[in-house]
């Protein structure tokens, strides 16, 4: 279904620029993954961005997940609370060493639980330590409503907003009913 998205691009140009969060309770701790997971990252990308129209890594096979991951530029970091994986991000150093937050996001179960500012200070903070020149991402108005509004808080400045009509799958989950937990907000069990 062709449909007309909004893509906006920010980025920091400076570490002085990140307005951090601090973590919002104890038990949260982040950790890289130190080698190529395929089955980890497509994981994370089905069950975070289900909701959020992430369909285009679904035909993704294996060797491509490998390929993919196996670049010494791209890291693969997974938030947890009290050992339970929570969300994950995605950084890919880029030629004039940009670093971008290629994915980022949280699992259903812990949206609406205040940790998407601690988690955006974390990517971000080891963007910088890759030795960026600056860090950027870019969001759409098919993401969270609130993707946006947490970005700009932690400090990132838009840089280039640009329209496109994608086509889209009828509905935006990769797992039937997913939409739905998503939409919610639930607590951790």
């Amino acid at each position: 279904m062709p449909t007309t998205v909004t893509i906006t691009h920010l980025e920091m140009t400076s570490p002085a620029q990140l307005r951090g969060k601090p973590a919002p309770r104890d038990g949260l701790t982040i950790a890289r993954v130190p080698f190529p997971m395929p089955e980890l990252n497509r994981f994370f990308y089905t069950a975070v961005g289900g909701g959020w129209y992430w369909f285009e890594r679904l035909v993704w096979s294996y060797s491509k997940w490998m390929e993919y991951l196996e670049r010494p530029e791209l890291q693969t970091w997974i938030l947890s609370e009290n050992g339970v994986p929570a969300g994950y991000f995605e950084l890919e150093k880029q030629p004039g060493d940009d670093v971008e937050i290629a994915y980022f996001g949280l699992l259903p179960q812990f949206v609406e639980q205040g940790l998407g500012g601690w988690a955006l200070t974390q990517a971000v903070e080891k963007g910088w330590m890759m030795g960026a020149r600056r860090v950027w991402l870019h969001t759409c108005d098919l993401d969270h409503p609130r993707a946006l509004a947490n970005y700009l808080a932690r400090g990132f400045r838009p840089f280039k907003t640009e329209t496109k009509v994608e086509e889209l799958p009828s509905g935006p989950s990769a797992w039937p009913g997913s939409e739905l937990h998503t939409m919610e907000s639930s607590s951790p069990p």
